[in-house]
């Protein structure tokens, strides 16, 4: 194995393929993001209204290569440049990550460097270190397409969940309500701008767990309110009637999640009385009604609120990387023998939450 070299920054490749993006990085341990590549598989997925896992996994091993070489030439450095290669050794569609996973070990080997398999979740994690410098703790809303999760953040490998979905995790809810509005794939964005234009109050729809003890969530529900109200409507949806259903549904959103993290708060702070910070990760987080719920919730309890760039709160090689490097630190490293994670906890000492996303 390959001495780390004193004298400059470690300097890590990061692998991301847990999902539909194929993303290479180079990030450095002074928390520069040296080069940053990301391929979507939306134009793909889009025609069938959802990933294929299939699909994805064949993109993932056509392209991955190029993203490196690509990665590696925007930063200026060669393999020789690299001190360590990290990848997503799950949770996630198991072939995309199996591609990940071996692309980083045939490096490593070839080149006699530290392997680092990092649990896709604790990158989402760790982001807001990478873009803020936030110090430990810090109360995590972990908000995807695959997860919906509340987590106290104590260090590198150290979470205590507060709460999870019991069902659908945020994103899904977003998917399937576009589906049923008749919006295009991805549904996230396209229920946000549906909703610029539509009055939130025109639907009465139910705010799943609002009030209820604990800082779980639960989505379904509010889902199959969604289905229903529109099979109620006159057919086809006009303009109005999307817009004004896209808004009802992201108002309930927005207000469910800040329910459960005034909930996950006053939890944080009777374990961290003093400090902290909330902090919002994972693609849903670039909705901006949730994050001004989320906003709104800090300033009420006195806490600063964080939100990574929105390229960082995708699924991306920058934070892999930057995962790497905080484990990298500790001394940490994986055996080439590691087997790829369909599922994989942060907190393994939770309860199994029922139906909590395909990559819980």
């Amino acid at each position: 194995m390959s001495p780390i070299p004193a004298g400059r920054p470690l300097r890590v490749l990061g692998i991301e393929t847990s999902c539909d993006e194929t993303a290479a990085a180079i990030v450095d341990g002074e928390r520069r993001i040296l080069s940053d590549r990301v391929l979507s598989q939306t134009g793909v997925h889009r025609p069938y209204g959802g990933i294929v896992p299939e699909i994805a996994a064949r993109a993932h091993l056509d392209h991955l290569d190029g993203l490196v070489r690509d990665a590696l030439a925007e930063a200026g450095v060669g393999l020789d440049g690299i001190d360590a290669v990290a990848a997503t050794g799950g949770p996630g569609l198991i072939g995309g990550v199996m591609v990940g996973v071996m692309t980083a070990k045939g490096i490593a080997l070839a080149r006699g460097l530290p392997f680092l398999a990092v649990n896709h979740l604790e990158g989402h994690a760790l982001t807001a270190r990478l873009s803020d410098g936030l110090a430990f703790p810090y109360l995590l809303l972990l908000v995807s397409g695959g997860h919906t999760q509340l987590l106290v953040v104590e260090g590198v490998g150290r979470y205590v969940r507060l709460g999870t979905t019991i069902d659908d995790a945020a994103g899904e809810a977003f998917d399937k309500t576009a589906k049923l509005l008749g919006l295009p794939y991805p549904g996230g964005p396209a229920v946000e701008r549906a909703a610029g234009g539509g009055d939130p109050t025109r639907f009465a729809l139910p705010r799943p767990m609002l009030g209820r003890p604990g800082c779980d969530f639960s989505f379904s529900g509010l889902k199959t309110a969604v289905r229903h109200a529109v099979a109620a409507l006159p057919q086809p949806l006009s303009p109005r009637d999307v817009a004004d259903m896209a808004a009802a549904f992201q108002a309930a959103v927005a207000a469910v999640v800040a329910d459960r993290g005034r909930r996950a708060v006053a939890l944080f702070r009777a374990r961290h009385p003093e400090g902290g910070a909330l902090v919002v990760a994972g693609g849903v987080a670039a909705n901006r009604a949730i994050r001004t719920a989320l906003e709104t919730l800090a300033a009420e309890c006195a806490l600063p609120f964080v939100a990574p760039p929105l390229r960082l709160c995708t699924d991306n090689g920058a934070m892999i990387a930057w995962a790497g490097i905080e484990r990298l630190r500790l001394g940490q490293r994986d055996d080439l023998a590691f087997a790829p994670r369909p599922r994989w906890p942060l907190d393994p000492t939770a309860p199994a939450a029922i139906g909590a996303g395909v990559k819980a």
